[in-house]
Formats: C-alpha cells, structure tokens, sequence
C-alpha cells in the first residue's frame, strides 16, 4: 500500500473510531445507539467505496496517458532510427 492510501486507511479510521465513541457516550437508548452505529457505518462504508473508485478511475486514466506517451515516444524514436 503506498503512502496516500495508508494516510486514507488511517483518516477512515479516525473518523470511523470518533462517530462511534460520540454515539456510544450519547445518552440514548441502546436500541437507538445500535442503530446510529450502524448509519454511521453504512455512510462511512459507501464514502470509502466511492474515494477507492474515484481513485481507481484516476489510477487508469494515468496509466492510459502513461502507455499513450510511451507509444508516441517509441514510434518519434523509431522514425529517427
């Protein structure tokens, strides 16, 4: 895992410990704290799956140019050559 995805693990993290500590010490019932546990997971969750794909996405498209300027490197040498 590389750096950026290591700082994103560990920020979902932080956010995902600090949602449920302030709903466990929030004076509701323990029906209604599962329940808010459970949002805050769901939410947490679909942000995580949508920063990987945006990510992922990102991560293609680089490699795309990257193999696009590589060809036209390759064929600018071939036809010097």
């Amino acid at each position: 895992m590389n750096t950026s995805g290591k700082i994103l693990a560990a920020v979902a993290a932080g956010i995902a410990a600090g949602a449920v500590l302030g709903i466990l010490f929030a004076p509701d019932k323990g029906s209604e704290t599962r329940r808010k546990i459970n949002e805050q997971g769901k939410k947490i969750a679909d942000n995580v799956k949508d920063k990987f794909n945006r990510g992922k996405e990102k991560f293609n498209d680089l490699k795309e140019d990257i193999g696009k300027t590589v060809k036209e490197k390759a064929a600018e040498f071939a036809q010097e050559n």
